[in-house]
């Protein structure tokens, strides 16, 4: 098992669930650098390296937690340019979003999102929720080497 331990990249506009989220993975020990873009135009610009992000060199992170309703660009386009480009097709994208509606569930699992959950409105299940999420995508899941 590879234990380096890789980036997680939160992209969401909330700063609440951002702190949250960051909260949760905390409290499960997680010590992955924890990397937040507040939109998706900043989550391309982190996987490109570019902009805020170009002195990054922490190579591909090991799970994407997305947000859908984002300014700028939203989650479902954000994951389908991550699932076109071959760089970053196999990285995890985890969509953590409020929307519980068909619609973005279904399109996301066609663009080839890995995990979709709601945003429980009880803080208590979000963070119980993000805790298994973390422990799963960032350190027990194995990754191709081509994405390392």
């Amino acid at each position: 098992m590879n234990t380096d331990l890789k980036t997680i990249l939160i992209v969401d506009d909330s700063p609440k669930d951002v702190e949250l989220t960051i909260a949760a993975l905390s409290e499960k020990n997680l010590a992955n650098l924890v990397v937040v873009a507040e939109d998706g135009v900043e989550a391309l610009d982190y996987l490109h390296k570019r902009g805020k992000f170009a002195g990054y060199r922490n190579g591909n992170p090991a799970v994407i937690l997305l947000d859908i309703k984002m300014p700028r660009m939203n989650g479902i386009e954000v994951l389908k340019y991550i699932r076109t480009d071959p760089k970053f097709k196999f990285i995890p994208v985890i969509m953590v979003t409020s929307s519980g509606e068909e619609k973005d569930l279904v399109e996301s699992y066609k663009l080839g999102a890995n995990s979709y959950v709601v945003k429980p409105v009880d803080i208590v299940q979000f963070i119980e929720a993000i805790k298994a999420l973390g422990q799963y995508w960032a350190v027990i899941n194995q990754l191709p080497p081509s994405i390392m």
